[in-house]
């Protein structure tokens, strides 16, 4: 019957050396304390693996020494710490030392019993004990600790490990880990103390780590991790310091762990410092036959501008490139600030001088298990031979940072095979760079609609995007599928390739259409926040099943499809070159409060195919931050205008139906409709505004939620028609089959008519991905008009 044991126990949780106190008396009694005694013969009783000698040889004993009480005790140390003994004693007889020890079973097998978290396997590379070797008490409980210290890495601070040994015959033991995993530590609260200029609930906003919250079974940054402190560190430092506080500093850190060891408080001990504005602003040059003229004019910091690093980040770049363009190499940009407390200014000298003559000798790449080395290396604007410039080496790990494919970055610098020369080293971790979107939404006529997307955004490793979506609405489906390559022959263009096929047959038109066809594009920078993208389209779109127009001889009263509808009938071919221009300022503007973006694009149709026009439309778009930045603010303009050429007339498949979206309405509920057609089918316009206004703010509940909530406010119209005249009068039966067709004078609306809605959002960024719910209200509308009350979206990240 096997024996486990309540622990490790006397003699295997700690080796105790016995000396024989009798003997021991016997010594002292006839030699005295300081007495050495020679001893003729030791003998070594017990052992089984290991030889007198080498017992002999640990314990430093050697026949006819003279050994006192002390060297007996050293002796008996050295045996016990040599870990290969679980009982050590002593006994002197006269001048015979007999040492009697007990050795440590053999370890039969290692196993571990209550671990769910961990598996077995991961387990068995973290313990230092090993199956048909010796066991080691101390061994064991360092196994523990490496056990526990497991658990802590991923949260579970309150993990119990107990060593336990059963014994076997044949001097041998089974080593079993006992777990009890306890529950994952989290962070109950994240406090502040000196923080004046923005709330707890603000700057909690900014850290990586989140409080726990109701979804803490699934949120895994409410855990304690004490790297992820140095992190949330720098996230305040830049956000304050990016708001004007140049003096901000974090003065501590202070986590508690609860007496359950099931909870951390985590308190930041922060000094904010005043905020400054810029003051004098110069630029000098300490470079011998270097001026400084012609670097004021890339100076972008101004008087009683708040101070950003940005902002001076930005302008130090400029005056390097202009460097590099005029061969000026090894300059130095150095900005000297002085700090004017009494006023709150700072005084910035953009100092030019000399640098070292370093050069960059080569760039090592590690951790892309995933992502191409030339990914990662054309982010450089540096390569091998360069001279070294150390701003251009951060700006390429933020450039690194941006892709979104790591989760973190490091890129250092070292010394290469001389002083001259540094070896640049980058560090990378890799992250999920896949996305899967969902989407549905419900209207009145259209019912209920779903949408699927999937998106890669590093194919392969290369950098490459592709995205796939799916649609479908009450009979209506769409297929798109997008490849992208940002860095095409190896430079800074952006080659896009698009194709789709989509089908319609619309509730509130009776008709059906089909486009198919595909697009191309080549982009590329113009300005640091402009990008400008030509283009090329080409699609075949068909429109078929209209009703025709009749009057029913049995109620006399009209059905099929409106006549313009009728008239539109059949496929047509466009193929059609492009421009768009993108103006972006998030993420690289100097304002952290306000970013711009702007959008316009025109297509001309006409080379080849069956359509001539020219289709403009533009988009301008802001959002801030207000009231202690706990408010974002979002507000976006978007127009455009399809012109036919050569007397040639739109189609539907040709006008706006769907741009230009106001929240409340359907995507093709608003604009011309023919009002005479028993459907009052949807006719699109060829013009079309819109403008959207909304707020997200908080609710008031735990920010560790990730809800809040939100108001917006959108108008816009479409309307104009090539044809909109109505029908001429007609009783006489054309086509002689018995049934006469009756047109009316005034009947499409296409005048620009303005829409508008209210409502009211809620934001959930929940562990499958960032959730909105929309509930809307047309405020002012036609009768003829399709609402949507209510929409939502999800999308989630793989």
């Amino acid at each position: 019957m096997m024996d486990r044991t309540m622990g490790l126990g006397p003699g295997i949780r700690g080796a105790r050396a016995l000396v024989s106190g009798l003997a021991l008396a016997a010594v002292l009694g006839t030699a005295g304390p300081a007495a050495a005694v020679v001893y003729n013969e030791v003998r070594l009783e017990g052992a089984q693996g290991v030889d007198a000698e080498t017992a002999l040889s640990i314990a430093n004993i050697r026949r006819g020494s003279d050994l006192s009480l002390g060297d007996l005790n050293d002796a008996q140390q050295r045996l016990q710490q040599s870990g290969l003994f679980e009982t050590v004693e002593i006994v002197p007889q006269g001048r015979t030392l007999t040492i009697r020890v007990s050795e440590y079973p053999t370890i039969n097998v290692i196993s571990f019993e209550g671990n769910r978290r961990i598996k077995d396997e991961q387990l068995s590379q973290i313990v230092g004990s090993q199956a048909r070797r010796v066991f080691s008490p101390s061994q064991a409980e360092e196994d523990a600790q490496a056990i526990a210290a497991a658990y802590a890495s991923e949260g579970r601070y309150a993990a119990r490990v107990d060593p336990r040994v059963i014994r076997r015959p044949g001097n041998a033991v089974d080593l079993v880990f006992e777990i009890r995993e306890g529950d994952l530590t989290e962070i109950e609260r994240i406090g502040f103390t000196g923080n004046r200029a923005f709330s707890d609930r603000r700057l909690r906003n900014v850290l990586a780590t989140k409080q726990a919250g109701i979804l803490r079974n699934f949120i895994r940054r409410d855990v304690f991790a004490p790297e992820r402190t140095q992190l949330d560190e720098q996230l305040l430092t830049d956000f304050y310091r990016s708001r004007g506080y140049a003096d901000f500093r974090v003065q501590a850190v202070a986590p508690e762990v609860t007496r359950e060891r099931d909870a951390f408080y985590v308190t930041y001990n922060i000094y904010e410092g005043p905020r400054y504005t810029f003051g004098n602003v110069n630029v000098i040059s300490e470079v011998p036959g270097l001026a400084a003229d012609s670097y004021v004019a890339q100076n972008r910091v101004r008087p009683g501008q708040v101070y950003s690093p940005q902002a001076v980040e930005n302008t130090i770049r400029r005056m390097e490139a202009l460097a590099i363009q005029q061969g000026a190499d090894f300059v130095n940009f150095e900005p000297r600030v002085t700090r004017n407390p009494r006023n709150q200014t700072l005084d910035l000298t953009f100092a030019l001088t000399r640098g070292p003559k370093i050069f960059v000798e080569r760039i090592d790449i590690e951790g892309n298990t995933t992502t191409l080395d030339e990914v990662i290396r054309r982010q450089f604007r540096t390569v091998e031979g360069d001279p070294l410039n150390p701003r251009e080496i951060r700006n390429s790990a933020e450039r690194i940072r941006a892709l979104g494919y790591f989760a973190d970055a490091q890129v250092e610098t070292r010394q290469g095979s001389s002083p001259q020369q540094v070896i640049v080293d980058v560090n990378v971790e890799e992250q999920p760079t896949g996305s899967l979107g969902f989407g549905a939404s419900y209207g009145a006529s259209q019912g209920v609609g779903f949408n699927a997307s999937l998106s890669e955004t590093n194919f392969l490793g290369r950098g490459q995007t592709v995205n796939l979506s799916f649609s479908t609405a009450s009979g209506s489906q769409g297929f798109d599928f997008t490849f992208i390559e940002p860095a095409f022959l190896n430079r800074d263009l952006r080659a896009r390739f698009s194709t789709w096929y989509r089908t319609s047959d619309y509730e509130n038109a009776k008709l059906n259409t089909r486009s198919v066809g595909f697009s191309t594009g080549l982009e590329f920078p113009v300005s640091p926040n402009g990008r400008l993208e030509l283009g090329y389209r080409l699609s075949k779109d068909k429109l078929f099943d209209v009703d025709p127009v009749e009057i029913s001889p049995e109620t006399g009263e009209f059905i099929g499809s409106s006549p313009i509808l009728v008239s539109e009938q059949g496929e047509r071919v466009t193929s059609a070159l492009g421009y768009t221009y993108n103006y972006d300022t998030r993420g690289t503007g100097l304002d952290p409060l306000t970013a711009w973006k702007l959008r316009f694009s025109q297509d001309f149709a006409g080379v080849g195919g069956d359509v001539e026009s020219v289709t403009t439309t533009m988009l301008a778009g802001v959002e801030s931050r207000a009231w202690r930045e706990e408010v974002a603010l979002r507000a976006e303009f978007e127009a455009g205008a399809l012109v036919m050429l050569n007397d040639t007339e739109s189609r539907i498949t040709d006008r706006f139906r769907g741009s230009g979206r106001i929240r409340g309405f359907e995507a093709n509920g608003y604009g011309p409709r023919d009002l005479n057609a028993p459907n009052e089918d949807a006719l699109g316009g060829n013009f079309f505004w819109a403008v959207r206004a909304e707020a997200q703010f908080p609710l008031g509940l735990p920010e560790e939620y990730g809800i809040s909530g939100g108001i917006f406010a959108d108008a816009g119209s479409v309307w104009g028609l090539d044809n909109a005249q109505g029908y001429n009068r007609d009783t006489n039966d054309r086509d002689g089959d018995g049934n006469r067709t009756e047109f009316v004078d005034g009947t499409v609306d296409d005048g620009m008519k303005v829409r508008a809605s209210v409502g009211v959002s809620l934001f959930w960024t929940t562990p499958v991905g960032p959730l909105r719910f929309n509930l809307s209200k047309a405020v002012k509308k036609e009768d003829y008009d399709e609402d949507q009350p209510f929409d939502l979206s999800i999308s989630t990240r793989f």
